[in-house]
């Protein structure tokens, strides 16, 4: 019988046991390892996430318990408003394209105003 190499743990360099194909002495060695490995990629992702929501909020409170309303551009970055960022857009049969965070959705108008809605279920 031939002697396999001693293997390490890709976290923590420790001396692996029991099976052949172990690559972490622990679950908490396999979290860090992956989590590092994601680091970037998560990182990338969770602001993309924040600034989504961060819209999403926004649109909910210029827009309140009404149907819809008008507000200005200006309005929308004061409040922290990211234009360049939404989940999905939408045109309607006139042509006028819905940028939509979410549920909530805002056109552009002329003469920097908007008009904010929420999607009709």
């Amino acid at each position: 019988m031939t002697q396999q190499p001693m293997k390490s743990c890709l976290a923590c360099n420790k001396v692996l046991k029991g099976r052949v194909d172990k690559k972490f002495c622990d679950d908490t060695c396999r979290n860090g390892y992956n989590n590092l490995l994601r680091a970037d990629t998560s990182n990338y992702t969770r602001n993309i996430i924040h600034a989504l929501q961060k819209n999403r909020r926004i649109l909910e409170s210029f827009l309140g318990s009404e149907e819809m309303v008008k507000a200005k551009k200006e309005q929308l970055i004061q409040a922290g408003f990211y234009f360049k960022y939404h989940t999905h857009s939408a045109t309607n049969k006139k042509g006028n394209i819905y940028y939509f965070c979410f549920e909530y959705a805002y056109l552009s108008l002329e003469h920097d105003w908007f008009l904010v809605v929420r999607k009709r279920e």
